[in-house]
């Protein structure tokens, strides 16, 4: 068999594996945090955006062990755009995003400012086991002042909850433990088969490694969240569905990065110059661009959704141009991102936030 098609099959199959792996990792958390008697809100503040991230955090750690730092990194920042442009996209041309929930309003401006601490921490080129350690205190803080302000308000949080089965739940502790061992087992093996599959199908097309994680990795990895947060959009969730996205991009940074920077140990996690200059910037500003419609409560539209997905594709034609038969047109594209798409962008976004605020100052006279 063409060592091309073994390593194709690889990531396939390990894409396949996170997915039932997470799966069964989430429902023997949650059969366990039933047990122990933890509230509902807790489990899915906690347990259940955990088991949607868990693909990208045995895929970094498998990346690092295997010496694949490019994989590691790149599958986070990756993710982070796959899920803001794809993830909330889809949803919002499944049914239009209303954003109420506190949640939102108060995780995405938090969003914007770990990313930009993580590409602080990145610009040397390295991100350190100390960097680790503050991204890890971070989340637990994070994790806390979560949990404390949800008890405090929890009729607002009601809708952003996720809907868990209690009366399945109560399965027992051995059939908890046996779904979350499993899971874990699937979900490490699935992320060394990826990780095999991504390394193989770079070094055959001759396509750098960080390419492929911010493409093919990070979207296979991302598919619990799409999956997650379509499911909501389509039971009228809006609030989870948004809420998915903004947590689920929090981890990445906080734990999955965390513990790949950890995991490398004293060398630190290495960072290319590409993802720096590049792709991060990307990362931070997708995230940017969610601010003038969630601290409105703006309402997400088909026709922006819409615009969010075909960004995405802008973002991968960008990619993967220079590295195809049309490379001279490279610099062309770019141009045309920078001088069209970016400022029409922005000017949507703008006339969207000024037409709102327009309206609540109508109500309000």
């Amino acid at each position: 068999m063409p060592d091309f098609l073994i390593s194709t099959l690889e990531l396939l199959v390990g894409i396949g594996l996170l997915f039932g792996g997470g799966e069964l990792f989430v429902q023997g958390a949650v059969i366990l945090a039933v047990i122990l008697g933890v509230p509902q809100l807790v489990i899915g503040l906690t347990v259940v955006s955990l088991g949607t991230s868990a693909p990208e955090f045995f895929v970094s750690i498998s990346s690092v062990v295997q010496g694949a730092d490019a994989l590691a990194v790149s599958n986070v920042v990756g993710s982070n755009i796959f899920n803001v442009l794809v993830v909330l996209g889809c949803s919002a041309l499944v049914l239009p995003l209303k954003v109420e929930s506190r949640l939102v309003r108060r995780d995405v401006p938090l969003l914007l400012a770990v990313s930009a601490a993580a590409w602080g921490m990145a610009s040397a080129g390295r991100v350190t086991w100390q960097s680790g350690v503050a991204l890890l205190l971070g989340l637990v803080i994070n994790t806390v002042w979560e949990i404390r302000t949800a008890r405090e308000e929890p009729e607002e949080m009601e809708p952003a909850e996720p809907e868990i089965d209690l009366e399945t739940a109560k399965e027992g502790w051995f059939k908890a433990v046996v779904r979350l061992v499993v899971g874990i087992v699937v979900l490490g093996f699935g992320a060394n088969l990826l990780v095999n599959g991504a390394s193989g199908v770079a070094e055959i097309l001759k396509v750098p490694q960080p390419i492929i994680g911010l493409t093919i990795v990070s979207a296979g990895t991302s598919m619990p969240e799409l999956i997650t947060s379509v499911v909501a959009a389509l039971k009228g969730r809006t609030d989870l569905a948004i809420g998915n996205v903004v947590g689920s991009c929090l981890l990445n940074l906080l734990l999955v990065l965390a513990g790949g920077a950890l995991a490398a140990g004293s060398d630190g996690l290495s960072v290319s110059q590409d993802l720096i200059h590049d792709d991060m910037p990307v990362m931070i500003l997708t995230s940017l661009a969610c601010l003038p419609i969630f601290w409105t409560k703006g309402r997400i539209s088909r026709l922006e959704g819409g615009l969010l997905v075909g960004l995405y594709f802008l973002y991968i034609t960008d990619n993967v141009l220079p590295r195809t038969g049309l490379s001279s047109w490279s610099d062309e594209f770019r141009l045309i991102m920078l001088c069209v798409v970016l400022p029409a962008v922005v000017v949507l976004i703008t006339v969207q936030a000024a037409r709102y605020w327009r309206q609540l100052k109508r109500e309000g006279a």
